[in-house]
């Protein structure tokens, strides 16, 4: 069973993890990957701190046994007690590095040199949320001999498929998004605020189950409510709910970084018939996609089963229905590989884990339905167990 850890898998999860990338590197022609990402950065190293707000570095080359991590020097503890690395392959900046003119990638060259690889191939992830234009500059600047090219998905790809280990984690938190969701369904009410609301879910998400406590995850609880709804990405305010209006509840228990978001839509009243219809149409189309799932299957042909059973219906819906997920830190728990969108051939495989939330916005209201579900030998595996249904207090 899956327990909230500061190691939670075991070194040689690390050292298959890190061949195969390593595998990746070859076939892209690379002597050097250069991690930025902190998903990336947790499922080759297990670092996992809350300090990627200042730049921290994995340095991956193809014939090492271990990647060097390179962070601040006041977090040297933190790697020292979440990684699997030597002390030799934890090595730090100075503070005189942090907000100023300094900047670590000169650093990093620095060490690239000592490992004879500053005039090399060298793989960057430049759409990575946590490396800046600067960051870019800087190296460029310091390896004017080095080739620099983008690789951002190069890490995620190889993250898409879960070990068993990995599986279990989405499954414990699953169960953690379960609690949560009742929880907060339950403190949604009519005149009640919706801040209270919020720390309500926040609580829940936090303490976890019996089994396992449970993290922060990477985006905040979604929780829009009114004509809000017809905005997917709103969160609380210091309102209270009305009689009437649409909630959405958008969140996800974590465990180990490990996100299995969910989302249900409450009515605070007897909803429009007009809503009612949408979201049988959008739980129609929901089931229709899950039970195109299998091995072998593309998103896309996933997404026209959800298409075909929509069609000639009051629901229209442009946009993707959904995505890999897995390792999250802000801002995202979209793992930014596969989606579930016409034109993406990206062929399922067992133990991919996908969050599908066909959501719908009209003008005045929403409505959003979601399941995170694990691929299978048999199809898909819904991993929470609470009710498909557009939920009326």
């Amino acid at each position: 069973m899956a327990q909230l850890a500061r190691q939670p898998f075991s070194h040689a999860e690390y050292r298959s993890r890190l061949s195969e990338t390593q595998e990746r590197m070859e076939a892209n022609g690379l002597d050097v990957l250069l991690v930025t990402d902190p998903a990336n950065m947790f499922y080759l190293s297990g670092y996992n701190a809350y300090s990627f707000y200042v730049p921290q570095i994995l340095i991956v080359t193809p014939e090492q046994d271990q990647p060097i991590w390179v962070g601040r020097e006041q977090d040297y503890t933190c790697a020292a007690k979440t990684t699997w690395l030597d002390s030799d392959n934890i090595v730090v900046y100075t503070d005189d590095y942090v907000d100023s003119d300094l900047h670590p990638m000169s650093f990093v060259a620095d060490i690239l040199d000592e490992l004879e690889k500053a005039s090399s191939n060298v793989g960057v992830e430049m759409n990575a949320d946590h490396f800046s234009a600067h960051a870019y500059h800087e190296l460029s600047q310091a390896l004017s001999d080095a080739s620099l090219h983008d690789v951002t998905k190069l890490v995620n790809y190889v993250r898409m498929v879960k070990s068993d280990a990995e599986v279990e984690c989405h499954r414990q938190a699953a169960k953690i998004s379960q609690r949560a969701m009742e929880r907060g369904i339950d403190a949604i009410d009519v005149g009640v605020r919706q801040c209270d609301a919020a720390a309500t879910v926040y609580q829940a998400l936090l303490e976890g189950t019996d089994e396992t406590g449970g993290d922060y995850p990477a985006i905040v609880p979604l929780m829009p409510s009114g004509e809000g709804t017809g905005s997917p990405h709103l969160t609380w305010t210091n309102e209270t709910y009305k009689e009437g209006e649409p909630v959405i509840l958008e969140l996800a228990g974590v465990v180990n970084r490990y996100h299995s978001p969910l989302t249900r839509t409450i009515f605070l009243g007897e909803p429009p018939e007009r809503a009612r219809t949408a979201s049988q149409v959008i739980i129609d189309g929901l089931e229709a996609a899950l039970d195109a799932v299998e091995p072998g299957v593309t998103c896309e042909a996933v997404e026209q089963a959800w298409r075909d059973e929509i069609t000639g219906t009051t629901v229209e819906k442009e946009s993707r229905i959904g995505y890999s997920t897995g390792i999250g830190y802000p801002p995202s728990w979209v793992e930014k590989t596969a989606s579930i969108r016409p034109g993406d051939t990206t062929e399922l495989q067992e133990n991919m884990v996908f969050h599908m939330i066909p959501g719908v916005w009209f003008d005045d209201y929403g409505i959003e339905i979601s399941e995170s579900f694990l691929v299978t030998e048999d199809g898909a595996e819904v991993l929470a167990d609470y009710p498909r249904e557009l939920i009326v207090k």
